[in-house]
């Protein structure tokens, strides 16, 4: 039996709307697949 565990990728956010897409695409081309991608908005005044 193999041990897989998931792999939290935690993005937290303070105005970083143009930035964002590049990081949630980076989180999803990785080759771990067990994985939950959690993005965090700290009180973002932007998109």
């Amino acid at each position: 039996m193999l041990f897989n565990p998931k792999v939290s990728i935690v993005i937290p956010v303070y105005n970083g709307s143009n930035y964002l897409k590049d990081a949630i695409d980076s989180a999803l081309v990785q080759t771990y697949d067990n994985l939950e991608i959690l993005v965090i908005n700290d009180g973002s005044m932007d998109d």
